[in-house]
């Protein structure tokens, strides 16, 4: 049961056991079983079942309802939404084996979950997606600590971007993230309406990951979750 102005967000490992593959499979709707269909890496598609037959595992305990009848469609952004319980809300994020599922009521989240690994590109990725704030904070940090800066602004401002439901097409450099308090922002796109809207949560993980949860409304509490392996 989802409690009033909190938020529930379930941690699981992702699987490619066979032996759970088809009870997966079976609770997706058409057009989930499609897109699946359409993926050339055997891992991935296995991935994707799984993530997505466990968060409707947890939308049907909540809604008392069978997984398989749970009608999901998207908006024209292609943000998934309830037909039938838009009070409803809920976002999933997937990184190596680790993934998130977040669910709540009556408001806009958006969650992301990055593995930690160094990239060859940061420097090009900090230049196109940060502002000028961010990146003359980033480049005077030393280089132990940039790796780390780096994901704890990348997961905020894709939590945001979906939240919002526009994608990275809203423009990550237009979400700007307080460097002095990086659960704030300093601004974003006049589209998304009032910086005092939005709310940042870090959500802690193991050091190799980093996530962040940005909602519309301040939660009363945020109730991290296992899932069982499955």
């Amino acid at each position: 049961m989802i409690t009033p102005n909190t938020v529930d967000i379930w941690e699981g490992l992702v699987s490619v056991d066979d032996a759970s593959y088809q009870r997966h499979w079976s609770v997706l709707d058409a057009t989930e079983q499609a897109h699946a269909h359409k993926m050339t890496s055997v891992v991935r598609c296995k991935e994707y079942v799984q993530i997505h037959a466990l968060l409707r595992y947890q939308l049907a305990t909540i809604l008392h309802v069978a997984p398989e009848r749970i009608v999901i469609n998207k908006t024209q952004s292609g943000k998934p939404y309830l037909v039938d319980y838009p009070e409803l809300v809920f976002n999933i994020s997937h990184t190596k084996e680790l993934f998130l599922i977040a669910i709540s009521t009556h408001c806009q989240l958006g969650i992301d979950i990055e593995y930690c690994k160094p990239r060859h590109n940061i420097e090009g990725l900090v230049y196109k997606c940060f502002s000028s704030i961010e990146r003359e904070y980033w480049f005077q940090l030393s280089e132990s600590e940039r790796l780390t800066a780096f994901y704890k602004f990348w997961t905020r401002k894709e939590a945001l971007v979906k939240a919002t439901g526009h994608g990275i097409v809203l423009g990550l450099d237009q979400c700007v993230i307080n460097p002095n308090n990086i659960n704030q922002f300093i601004s974003i796109p006049t589209s998304c309406g009032s910086v005092d809207n939005w709310f940042i949560n870090a959500i802690e993980l193991s050091q190799k990951y980093c996530a962040a949860l940005v909602t519309d409304r301040k939660s009363n509490e945020i109730k991290l979750h296992k899932l069982p392996q499955s």
